[in-house]
């Protein structure tokens, strides 16, 4: 340790600080789950060393030499009595890749693990990767279904993009094997896609998002659903749609699919994002919707608008206006907890129940469509409460 530069020491202490600051749910209020004061994970939780060289002789003014940007998109899984995040982890070359941090706790406490994962190198044109949702699979593995990205070479424009769903597997979220990506014969490009839980008519279900290519959704609709025979070569030659991009809602830019469906009583409860174009930029926020057990690609509640939406700073970042999620988790006590990122900066949480999720998911309204309608909605509201508060 005689070499380690001595501000090692220090950063060390600050981080431990806030490694152990314990969360507290905010003041929001909505009847539907709890928001949380701090961010569960930020650039300043990943572990110094991945970031400096500690050695006071080849670093001795101890300058970052591989700065983390941001930390986000965090697929989520419970097991063991202990909460996994694999995160999005965005270096200042722009590069993601993913870490794993883990705690006891949903809301705090997130330690990074030693090293980050190290992918296998099987695509050579992949330049980048980013938002793995995991799914425990009733087939005994622990699925890793991420966005892998390279250069699309058929256009001269540097920003231009070819985004393809990547697959690996894992056992103990140390090992990870690399399959291949997923081929779906009908849509040139995929992006947030994820991986059912269960078989369904023996094969394995993916959820994905038909896009024509890499920022617009083009002819796709909306959040597809195609079965595959084999998960190591994965190849859907159908994609039926579920939720669909509606015009004058949050969904009407394009949507995906986000957390890994949560089996209930009621249905499979979908968490996932919207997308609508404002003036300032796009606009992302969170929606849910529910799908039937038998049939998971149809569409049986929908509840109108938006589940969760930015707030306060988690307005500002950089992409502002923003809040995405890749990954839930239901503990043994049927708690349910939304890891969320807002403006593509830091990792948040919300929690609820199962019982609330389904309640609003279920007693909901729906969105009748038109401005009109939607204010008769409120009134039909309004009067109830008015007759139940003994006013006419």
């Amino acid at each position: 340790m005689k070499n380690v530069h001595p501000m090692y020491k220090k950063l060390l202490a600050q981080q431990e600080e806030l490694l152990k600051r314990k969360n507290e749910k905010s003041e929001f209020y909505n009847g539907i789950y709890d928001r949380y004061k701090y961010p569960v994970l930020t650039n300043k939780h990943v572990p110094i060393m991945w970031q400096y060289d500690l050695d006071k002789r080849t670093n001795p003014y101890f300058q970052e030499r591989l700065g983390i940007n941001a930390v986000m998109n965090s697929g989520a899984l419970y097991m063991n009595g202990k909460y996994y995040l694999v995160a999005r982890i965005e270096g200042n070359d722009r590069k993601s890749f993913f870490g794993v941090a883990e705690s006891k706790s949903p809301v705090d406490g997130f330690r990074f693990h030693d090293y980050p994962i190290l992918l296998e190198d099987t695509c050579p044109e992949e330049t980048n990767v980013y938002d793995m949702r995991l799914t425990k699979h009733e087939d005994g593995y622990i699925y890793g279904v991420f966005c892998s990205e390279s250069k699309d070479k058929t256009v001269k424009d540097l920003s231009a993009a070819v985004a393809a769903a990547g697959i690996v597997r894992t056992k103990d979220l140390e090992h990870w094997e690399r399959l291949d990506n997923l081929k779906t014969l009908h849509s040139p490009q995929q992006r947030n896609v994820v991986l059912h839980p269960e078989f369904v008519n023996g094969k394995y279900a993916f959820y994905t998002r038909p896009m024509d290519d890499f920022i617009d959704t083009g002819s796709g609709g909306g959040i597809g659903f195609g079965l595959c025979d084999d998960i190591r070569h994965a190849v859907i030659d159908e994609e039926k749609m579920t939720s669909i991009r509606k015009y004058h809602t949050i969904t009407e830019v394009k949507n995906g699919a986000g957390a890994v469906p949560i089996k209930t009583d009621a249905g499979w409860i979908h968490i996932a994002h919207g997308v609508r174009n404002t003036a300032a930029g796009l606009r992302y926020v969170i929606y849910a919707f529910a799908t039937d057990l038998k049939d998971p690609s149809k569409v049986i509640a929908e509840p109108s608008g938006l589940l969760i939406a930015p707030r306060g700073i988690e307005r500002v970042g950089d992409v502002s206006n923003v809040v995405f999620t890749n990954g839930a988790v239901v503990n043994e006590k049927n708690e349910v907890y939304i890891y969320y990122a807002s403006s593509d900066t830091r990792m948040h949480v919300a929690g609820t129940t199962i019982d609330k999720l389904v309640d609003y998911v279920f007693n909901t309204p729906a969105d009748p469509g038109r401005s009109v309608l939607c204010v008769e909605q409120r009134c039909d509201l309004i009067r109830d409460n008015l007759k139940l508060l003994g006013k006419k």
